[in-house]
């Protein structure tokens, strides 16, 4: 079963606000919030559910895109996917506790536990051919980035026994102080400043990394690209970025779509326009000619007659939508090429030609662009 399209989710319209975005989502969090239903498996995944909807739909960029291509303009939640969410229970604290955190007598305890760290995200850009972006492409990409080291397995630690829990918070990665005010008691909560919120302390440093629990690495990763891709489209894949320094979530690789210009073709959504230059006798003859599409050359016909700036459209040959949908067309914009030297003897041809009935332009009562075309030539 496919994803349920994110304003349905929220309950909100196309044309909602964003402080009406946050309030449908603040409503939803707080219906399905984990404290509020434990254990109730069904509950936790609305709750996913409404945190990956906001995230999508509180982002201008995101909404936009989202708008245009649906789940499939944001990956349909593929690890390859654009926007890629794949939201845990870690990321939507971390990022939305603000916005339901101790409403209504719950979500205190979640924003309260241990800080979890989240590493930073690596952002590359990749260049595709118009063959590339018509089909789909995979794609492998060399990073330099920050991994969790091998020695000490993210730890930081030389050994077990060099890592302990933290005595001035316990382990828990924060520290509650009670302040006497004029209006009674005030309670108050901070990251432990002993451990920096990690709830951990370490006796002897690892010395591949020098207890920061990282190192640099060098990875291929392999992505899939769809097809129908754009220019300025990024894609997320997840978990790919930087780990965090002593245990976390890792960030994730964000790879920005580039085009290669096509010697032939200009692209135009998902549409392609080929400008076709004609000679003089083949407008009026009419011929058969050769053009160039995304995969092969197709022959067309010119009928005779055919008038300069006409357009030909051969449907499917264009690019396809990026979420499986449809396909754009090939546009033949149809140029008649007026020599700019001419022999003597094409030069009577010509002449004779001057005065005939047959080449002077007559109007089409259908053809509504046909004074704007002649204008220079009455002039």
């Amino acid at each position: 079963m496919g994803k349920r399209d994110y304003y349905e989710v929220l309950g909100v319209s196309k044309e909602a606000t964003k402080e009406e975005i946050k309030k449908a989502y603040r409503q939803q969090a707080i219906k399905f919030h984990p404290d509020k239903n434990p254990g109730d498996k069904k509950s936790e995944e609305n709750f996913k559910e409404a945190a990956e909807a906001y995230e999508v739909l509180s982002n201008a960029e995101k909404k936009a895109r989202y708008d245009r291509y649906g789940h499939a303009g944001m990956g349909g939640g593929n690890s390859n996917g654009f926007g890629g969410q794949g939201m845990t229970m870690d990321d939507i604290f971390s990022s939305f506790g603000d916005i339901f955190g101790g409403f209504g007598g719950f979500g205190g305890g979640r924003q309260q536990g241990r800080r979890v760290n989240k590493g930073s995200n690596l952002r590359v850009k990749v260049k595709l051919n118009l063959q590339e972006i018509a089909a789909g492409a995979e794609k492998k990409i060399k990073v330099n980035k920050y991994d969790t080291c091998d020695s000490c397995g993210g730890t930081g630690a030389a050994d077990s026994s060099s890592l302990s829990t933290c005595s001035t918070c316990r382990g828990s990665g924060h520290i509650t102080r009670l302040t006497n005010t004029m209006l009674g008691q005030m309670q108050t909560t901070s990251v432990c400043p002993a451990c920096g919120g990690e709830g951990k302390t370490i006796t002897k440093k690892c010395t591949a990394c020098y207890g920061e629990g990282i190192i640099q690495k060098e990875e291929i990763i392999k992505i899939n690209i769809p097809a129908g891709v754009g220019k300025g489209m990024q894609m997320s894949v997840n978990g790919k970025g930087n780990s965090p320094r002593r245990g976390g979530i890792n960030g994730d690789l964000l790879v920005v779509i580039d085009e290669e210009e096509h010697p032939d073709l200009i692209r135009e959504g998902n549409d392609l326009i080929y400008n076709l230059f004609i000679s003089i006798p083949d407008a009026v003859l009419g011929t058969h000619v050769e053009v160039p599409t995304v995969d092969n050359n197709v022959k067309i016909k010119i009928e005779p007659g055919t008038q300069p700036g006409k357009i030909l459209r051969l449907r499917g040959k264009g690019l396809p939508e990026v979420n499986g949908y449809g396909r754009g067309d090939l546009l033949v914009n149809v140029n008649v090429w007026i020599p700019k030297t001419i022999t003597k003897e094409e030069q009577k041809t010509f002449e004779k030609f001057k005065d005939s009935d047959s080449f002077i332009p007559v109007p089409d009562k259908n053809d509504k662009g046909f004074f704007d075309r002649m204008k220079g030539y009455f002039e």
